[in-house]
């Protein structure tokens, strides 16, 4: 169909408010398209339609000597460094991860005719298409809206898609099911006039249980827990509301905003809570705009005292309890009637897939089971196909997961084995869901703009290897939490792994390579309730090698029931770091080339033709050993945290930044000294005023940790102060080798550019052969 029988064949099918956003969506596009939109502003607009950029879209690409352009169509844009032409990502709204089967085939044709027909379940519970052009999403929004589903807001700075644990509604240790009150949430948030004006997203995730994973409320914007309180000898249902909290470069514990709250309340109080996020959030500088820094600025009585004050002055608004009057009649329809499994036949392979992917529900006589998707993947021929399965075994009753993977609830137990057939044959019946070969990871180099390393690769080759030998496997790894980001900002959830790895770069002579920094100790339980700390950076083809030394370690040390956190404590950041020393250091390329590409890509990090280090040893410059300095400094502070020294690690956090900042200086002012005012002031004029420290997407977010800490010395640090100076610290000294590397970069090319101008100038002579030469 063309684009405007779409449209005309849905208008009585999509709610009227989705294909209005639609239509003004498409006259925004045309409007770009003749010039009469500002770039920022249109960038924004798609981004609130789900609609995001991707890697290469700004038209060029490295081949691992040299960066080619990529040729489009035409020189538009559809935001800035962005190109109108190039394939770009569609996000797809689902709110609390539920999907019926109708949706499922929509969700799957639109994959197949507008994507390369692959479906990405994400760690919000989402759907992420890659290759999609701009000039098909109105008509694929359409398609989705006349479903019942939307991207409305699945992007930009508005309240995100609204998470809730998978198992809600059927969970044994829940008060109760918290699905209809994130559903409510999402309805009332969405498109909502006080939701419209942040300086960055908001996200929203709801929990039943406090002490499992569940809908990690503690490293959520909002997080709402379900509880149930006495009063007046009444049960009621309520919620602690959990506030400021985040993963990303620095991540934060969300703070209790109030222990209890009731249902009829939940709806103002987050309303309260977005008008006074819109008015104080930071709107200037974006790196500090996300709600957890507004709470850490204010602390939680200011923000807790301006909340209930705004929620007091807000205008009655009858949606607020609306929903309240559907709560009886909420409920998922079984499909089947309860039964056991008993005597069934068992297929093979069906037992191990079942002591890993079922869970016996509350009820008795169901079941959730859970349909494994390596990497979060699943091919639209797949979703049709699992489309049908569920049609025949729990009808609407599925679900997405925030570990990237798929549930059918209220499956009959009898019906578990003929279940296991049907998936197996569509190749979607693995095992080890929520086992250490179930890896979260993040998009990565594979298409995100902003990775730096292969966390999908990476993931996908320890996939490949802990599967190999999961049957010899120890119980006490088997269930570990394996979770991997490309880059820093946390995209694949590493610091509330128990091994976390997330992506950076080194350089090694004249050449770069991909590492990655290893971070122990995080904690899935608890509502991701505390976060891991980074150990140390290893190359990246390394790091199957660590996770074999680290759970070989623990295997062999762990006390009787000892859980990996509480022995990654008790082993010590010091202990930590010897272990990964043997595997940091970086061959020279000539004898390992494969150290100098990364997992399923080809290309070399190469910085061209500068030539190679001598083979006898690497040629280490003053900078390398003066930055060596400053993350041995950090590594102190972490160190000094591990054992209560809040004050001291604060302290030595901001030394190891301003030893960072000192290295840089000195590779071009050698006598800057050791005063940290004339340090800041150097590194000031010369690498932040100048924006040579920026990078594209960061800017200069990293330096102004080093502005904000020296100026503003924290009075008396706690340990979370003392926490989030030793996560800024280790961040600034990451931008800083970028930094280098970018300069030494420009700096080799400048001078081959020289060296060219220098040979084309020179004079031609005559060369004279000497009498009888090549006799």
């Amino acid at each position: 169909m063309n684009e405007s029988t779409w449209k005309d064949a849905l208008q009585d099918q999509m709610p009227s408010d989705l294909a209005h956003q639609i239509d003004i969506f498409e006259g925004q596009m045309a409007l770009m398209e003749q010039g009469k939109l500002d770039e920022k502003v249109f960038a924004e607009t798609r981004l609130r339609r789900g609609v995001y950029g991707q890697r290469y879209d700004n038209g060029q690409r490295h081949d691992g000597l040299r960066t080619q352009p990529i040729d489009f169509d035409s020189d538009l844009v559809k935001g800035p460094g962005t190109m109108w032409d190039a394939p770009g990502m569609q996000r797809i709204k689902i709110p609390f991860g539920g999907m019926a089967p109708d949706q499922m085939e929509v969700l799957a044709q639109v994959a197949d005719e507008y994507a390369d027909g692959i479906l990405h379940v994400t760690t919000r519970q989402d759907i992420q298409l890659h290759y999609v052009h701009i000039e098909d999403t109105p008509d694929m929004m359409r398609r989705l809206a006349a479903a019942g589903v939307t991207t409305q807001e699945a992007c930009g700075n508005v309240v995100r898609n609204v998470t809730c644990c998978q198992l809600a509604g059927v969970c044994k240790t829940e008060p109760f099911d918290v699905t209809p009150y994130a559903l409510a949430m999402a309805d009332f948030l969405m498109g909502h006039d006080d939701t419209q004006d942040f300086g960055r997203k908001l996200k929203v995730a709801f929990s039943g249980c406090a002490h499992t994973a569940c809908g990690l409320v503690m490293m959520h914007d909002l997080g709402l827990l379900g509880v149930i309180k006495n009063i007046d000898g009444v049960p009621t249902r309520g919620f602690t509301f959990y506030v400021g909290g985040g993963l990303g470069a620095v991540p934060h514990e969300a703070k209790v905003l109030s222990e209890f709250v009731t249902e009829d309340e939940i709806l103002p109080l987050s309303q309260a809570m977005a008008r006074v996020f819109a008015r104080l959030g930071e709107k200037h500088n974006r790196n500090r705009a996300r709600i957890k820094f507004l709470v850490a600025k204010l602390g939680i009585e200011e923000f807790r005292r301006l909340v209930f004050e705004e929620r007091e002055g807000l205008p009655h608004d009858d949606r607020w309890t609306a929903y309240l009057d559907t709560l009886p009649h909420y409920g998922e329809k079984p499909l089947k009637a309860p039964s056991f499994l008993n005597g069934e036949v068992r297929p093979e392979g069906f037992d191990i897939w079942y002591a890993t992917n079922v869970l016996a529900q509350r009820q008795e006589g169901y079941c959730v089971a859970t349909v494994h998707l390596p990497l979060g993947d699943l091919t639209s021929r797949q979703l049709v196909q699992l489309a049908d399965v569920a049609r025949k075994y729990v009808g609407d009753n599925v679900r997405t997961t925030v570990e990237q993977n798929i549930v059918f609830r209220w499956v009959a137990e009898a019906d578990l084995p003929n279940l296991f057939r049907d998936l197996k044959a569509i190749d979607l019946g693995d095992s080890g869901a929520g086992t250490i070969v179930d890896i979260t990871a993040c998009p990565g180099t594979d298409t995100c703009k902003l990775g730096i390393a292969s966390s999908r690769g990476l993931a996908g080759e320890l996939i490949k290897r802990l599967t190999a030998k999961s049957a010899s496997m120890p119980d006490a790894i088997k269930d570990l939490k394996i979770k991997i980001s490309g880059c820093f900002n946390s995209c694949g959830q590493h610091q509330v792994a128990d091994i976390g790895f997330f992506g950076n770069s080194r350089k090694a002579g004249n050449y770069k390579v991909p590492f990655f920094q290893v971070v122990l100790g995080g904690q899935w339980q608890n509502n991701a309730g505390s976060y891991g700390l980074p150990i140390g950076s290893v190359p990246s083809k390394r790091i199957p090698e660590v996770v074999d030394a680290i759970t070989e370690r623990y295997v062999a040390e762990r006390e009787r029931g000892e859980r990996f956190q509480s022995w990654a404590t008790r082993l010590g950041k010091k202990e930590a770091r010897e272990l990964l020393r043997p595997f940091m250091d970086t061959p020279v390329y000539e004898l390992q080339p494969d150290y100098f590409s990364d997992w399923g890509d080809p290309r070399v990090f190469t910085l061209g033709d500068l030539g190679i280090g001598e083979c006898a040893g690497e040629v280490v410059s003053l900078f390398s050993m003066e930055i060596a300095k400053a993350e041995s400094e950090a590594f102190e502070a972490q160190l000094a945290l591990e054992n209560g020294e809040a004050v001291r690690a604060d302290d030595l956090a901001y030394q190891a930044m301003l030893l960072a900042a000192k290295a840089l200086v000195r590779t071009e002012f050698l006598d800057v000294g050791d005063e940290a005012e004339r340090i800041v002031e150097e590194f000031r004029t010369r690498f932040y005023d100048s924006k040579r420290f920026f990078d594209p997407f960061a800017k200069g977010k990293f330096a102004r940790y080093l502005f904000t800490r020296h100026e503003q010395p924290p009075i008396n640090p706690d340990v979370d102060t003392a926490r989030r100076t030793i996560d800024e610290a280790q961040l600034f000294i990451e931008a800083t080798h970028a930094c280098e590397l970018r300069i030494s970069e420009a700096q080799a090319e400048a001078e081959a550019a020289q060296l060219a101008a220098l040979v084309q100038k020179a004079p031609k002579r005559k060369v004279v052969l000497p009498p009888g030469f090549g006799k």
